[in-house]
C-alpha cells in the first residue's frame, strides 16, 4: 500500500492552522488526510488547538469556549469539514500540560463525541499520553490508535510495547527512525506514521524506508514526491 500524505494542522499557507479553513484547504489540495489537536475548555467543549493556551487570554482549559477566538474551531465543525479525508486526532493530553486528565474522561468524550458525528472509521487517534490512547483503545476497540513519541523515546522499545498494548501505529519523529527501527515495528504489526517532514529529501529517505504515513507542514510538496514514484 502506497505512502499517505497528511497535512499537519491543515494546509496554513495561507490559513491559520488547525482552523476550518485549513483542513479545506488542505481537501481541495488532494491530501489523503490531515493532522489536528484536541483540547477541552473549561465548560467542557472540545475544541482544536495546537497549544495549551492562548495568547493574552490563559490556558484552554481555563477559559469557556465563549471565551476562546472566534477562529478557534470546536472538534465538531472541524470534523465537519474533514469529510472525504482521513483523520489523525491527537487528543492533546500531556502530563506536562495545563489541565492534565490522568481520568481518561477527556479520552471518553472525544470518542463520545467522534461516534456522535459517525467518525469512528478513517480516523486514527493519537496521544502522547499512552494511558489516553489505552483508554481509546479499551472503549473502541476497533478505532485505530497510535501513540506518539517524544522525539528523546526509545522508539524500539515503545514500539515493542505498543504492540503488545494492542495499538495500531506508532508516531515518532522522523529523525529518529532508521530502517531498522522501520523494519521492526511493521514486523511487530505496527503502522509507523512519521512527524513533521517538512523536506523533500527527508521525504524520499521516510518513502525509501517504509512510512505509512507522512505528517507535513508542506503536503504539496509530499504529494509531489510520492507522485514521482508512480
Amino acid at each position: 500500500m502506497a505512502a499517505e500524505i497528511y497535512a499537519h494542522r491543515g494546509l496554513h499557507i495561507n490559513e491559520p492552522e488547525n482552523s476550518v479553513a485549513s483542513f479545506l484547504e488542505a481537501k481541495a489540495l488532494g491530501a489523503h488526510g490531515v493532522e489536528l489537536d484536541v483540547r477541552r475548555t473549561n465548560d467542557g467543549a472540545l475544541v482544536v488547538h495546537h497549544d495549551a493556551g492562548i495568547e493574552g487570554l490563559g490556558d484552554i482549559c481555563d477559559l469557556t469556549l465563549r471565551e476562546l477566538p472566534e477562529g478557534v474551531a470546536t472538534l465538531s465543525d472541524v470534523m465537519t469539514a474533514c469529510q472525504g479525508l482521513h483523520v489523525n486526532v491527537e487528543i492533546k493530553n500531556w502530563h506536562e500540560d495545563p489541565g492534565y486528565d490522568p481520568s481518561g474522561s477527556m479520552a471518553s468524550q472525544t470518542m463520545d463525541l467522534l461516534a456522535q458525528l459517525g467518525w469512528l472509521e478513517d480516523i486514527i487517534v493519537s496521544s502522547f499520553d499512552l494511558d489516553t490512547c489505552v483508554a481509546v483503545k479499551a472503549l473502541h476497540p476497533a478505532v485505530a490508535v497510535g501513540w506518539l513519541l517524544d522525539w528523546r523515546a526509545p522508539v524500539l522499545e515503545n514500539a515493542r510495547k505498543a504492540s503488545e498494548l494492542g495499538l495500531q501505529a506508532i508516531h515518532p519523529h522522523f529523525l529518529t527512525v532508521d530502517q531498522a527501527v522501520m523494519d521492526q515495528a511493521h514486523a511487530w504489526g505496527l503502522a509507523v506514521n512519521v512527524w513533521t517532514v517538512n523536506k523533500a529529501e527527508d521525504i524520499n529517505t521516510m518513502l525509501d524506508m517504509g512510512a505509512d504515513t507522512i505528517i507535513t507542514d508542506d503536503p504539496a510538496l509530499g504529494l509531489q514526491e510520492l507522485a514521482k514514484r508512480f
